[in-house]
């Protein structure tokens, strides 16, 4: 098996730690046992080097011996097809799995990205543009809550990168509160981030950020 190598920021401020999107492809090496290891570029100086890797010059980008695959959600479906962990093998398993992951970066991530940009910033909750964002995110939540009743995982009651995937789009808002009045989707966060290989995952991007800090 060829070396996967993940490339992240060297550094990031304060605020964005724990939701940099390298994080859920470290958990998904994570939670399928492959070894890997990680790189750094520059968060200041993105050169031709970076863009090559990744057109938009955002992070990550994953290295697979002669493959380079950016967008996190190609690079969780190329280790989904690695690991049994992280997707089923037989065709209905994988289509369901791969419908959700394409939910969760679409559907559910369109509307729940601005929200959680608008926290960050400070952006008036009265403005125009964040009462749209926040019916537009109650309508999706509100389906996602119906989806999750009476339900573990989103595919055969057994966790799978589309739970990883949309647990951490979910994440962004319940890290400002956004999930108080959707207790399933809480919950399923709350399950999906109290897995070990979340909290391992976690942990080496805010160790890996804090270690490039000024003294």
């Amino acid at each position: 098996m060829s070396e996967l190598v993940l490339t992240t920021y060297d550094w990031v401020p304060e605020l964005p730690r724990g939701l940099v999107r390298d994080l859920r492809v470290r958990w998904a090496l994570e939670e399928a046992g492959l070894a890997y290891r990680v790189e750094s570029t520059s968060f200041h100086d993105r050169g031709p080097d970076h863009f090559a890797a990744q057109p938009f010059g955002q992070v990550p980008w994953l290295t697979d011996g002669d493959l380079t695959i950016f967008e996190s959600g190609a690079i969780l479906l190329h280790l989904a097809e690695k690991s049994e962990a992280l997707m089923p093998t037989d065709r209905y398993g994988r289509a369901e799995v791969m419908a959700w992951v394409i939910a969760a970066l679409n559907s559910v991530d369109l509307p729940c990205q601005p929200w959680a940009l608008f926290r960050f910033m400070g952006f008036p909750g009265e403005a125009p543009e964040a009462k749209f964002v926040e019916e537009f995110l109650k309508a999706r939540l509100d389906r996602m809550e119906a989806a999750l009743t009476c339900r573990e995982w989103l595919v055969r009651d057994r966790f799978s990168v589309a739970d990883l995937l949309m647990a951490d789009v979910l994440r962004q808002v319940d890290r400002f509160d956004g999930l108080a009045s959707h207790p399933n989707c809480r919950a399923f966060v709350a399950r999906a981030t109290a897995r070990p290989a979340f909290a391992k995952a976690y942990d080496d991007q805010m160790a890996h950020f804090a270690a490039a800090d000024p003294a």
